[in-house]
């Protein structure tokens, strides 16, 4: 018998099945993950009994029994009066520019508008940095050279004269005069962007063969780790000066600039370390045998694989660094929370809830920042994964 009479070739598929009954509903997904085990179990009656009894308060406090617009603080000095946002909205400029000064043209005019305007200059900077950084942060937009130098080279330049004024009949504002979110962001941006290279380079001088370079970069590195940023501000704003010459002084946003700068470069070097030697030995002898030099093989082959290995590390110091701007205000400089804590000073909105609000806020505000920072991360993470991923 020809065996050619007994093969069979299918000419067409069977339709897809449904996955069983017992992989799907919500049922078996509870029972999964909410009931597994008795503790399990245990512990989400308890997750639920909490929720319960916490979130009709928060909604009561935040939003039910909430003041949301008044002229003064009478009504948020009531009884069961929950939080006090008319505070807020009241104080908000304050909050977002500090003592920088207003317009004095739209400061008369009425509207949101006029409001707008009247920190046109901040609110410039603000628009601009976010139209840069946002194609700078996308992947597949174009351009990225281009948005670099204009991000990195002629932003700061725009920045400064727009927001110290002197210039192209702007007014002079000193740095005193800044503060709010704007000095929060300013301190953290340029801490991020210069902690970054200069962690780089104290890392790989860390590992350097010279032995001059090896030790003045860990000595560099094991200093300003063995102290606190509170010293760094200190010596920064109260001590350094006492160094300088008669008659020289040194701005107090620039020293604390240059000390969390360096502060937090310490911190990044150990982390960009880590991903250096988390890399196989082969990926060096690679770039070797290709004949090319230390800096080609360390900018075209090591880093970038180094980098994409301690994304989480270093996301993680942005975010530490940026939470860290409100240790500024010891030295005097109004952040966001130096802003905060300062207007629960002010007469007309004392209340119970006054100071609670208004730290509801700049937890809030924080908390965008750094979530914003935290999911940027995952989707930079699963886009260079490139099948190491577990």
């Amino acid at each position: 018998m020809n065996t050619q009479d007994l093969a069979y070739v299918r000419t067409k598929f069977e339709p897809a099945r449904p996955a069983p009954m017992s992989n799907l509903g919500l049922v078996v997904w509870l029972r999964r993950h909410l009931f597994a085990t008795v503790g399990d179990t245990v512990l989400t009656l308890l997750g639920i009994a909490f929720l319960v009894w916490a979130l009709p308060n928060l909604y009561n406090f935040l939003i039910g029994d909430a003041v949301f617009a008044a002229e003064n603080g009478d009504a948020c000095r009531a009884a069961n009066v929950g939080a006090c946002w008319a505070y807020v909205w009241a104080r908000l400029d304050f909050f977002l520019y500090g003592f920088f000064p207003a317009d004095p043209y739209w400061k008369e005019q009425a509207g949101l508008f006029a409001e707008f305007m009247a920190q046109w200059r901040v609110n410039l900077v603000f628009f601009i940095g976010l139209a840069l950084v946002v194609p700078l942060l996308w992947p597949s937009a174009p351009f990225k050279v281009v948005n670099a130098a204009l991000f990195f080279i002629v932003y700061p330049v725009v920045v400064f004269y727009l927001l110290a004024g002197g210039a192209f009949g702007l007014e002079k504002v000193p740095t005193e005069k800044w503060g709010g979110l704007t000095i929060t962001l300013i301190i953290g941006l340029v801490g991020i962007v210069t902690s970054l290279p200069l962690g780089i380079l104290l890392a790989l001088g860390r590992q350097s063969r010279l032995p001059a370079i090896k030790y003045l970069s860990t000595g560099f590195i094991e200093l300003w780790r063995a102290v606190p940023l509170i010293t760094v501000l200190f010596m920064a704003s109260v001590m350094l000066p006492l160094f300088m010459p008669s008659g020289v002084t040194i701005d107090k946003l620039l020293s604390a600039l240059v000390g969390i700068a360096l502060f937090n470069s310490a911190y990044m070097a150990e982390v960009v370390r880590g991903g250096l030697q988390a890399l196989p030995r082969g990926q060096y002898e690679a770039a070797s045998s290709l004949g090319l030099n230390y800096w080609k093989s360390m900018f075209f082959i090591i880093l970038p694989q180094a980098l994409k290995h301690v994304i989480p590390g270093i996301v993680n110091t942005f975010i530490a660094l940026f939470k860290d701007t409100s240790l500024v205000s010891i030295i005097g400089i109004f952040d966001l929370l130096k802003t905060v804590q300062s207007s629960t000073a002010d007469l007309d909105w004392t209340a119970p809830t006054q100071a609670i609000t208004g730290y509801i806020f700049a937890a809030a505000v924080f908390w965008i920042f750094c979530f914003s920072m935290s999911r940027y991360s995952i989707f930079m993470e699963n886009r260079l994964h490139t099948g190491h991923k577990r």
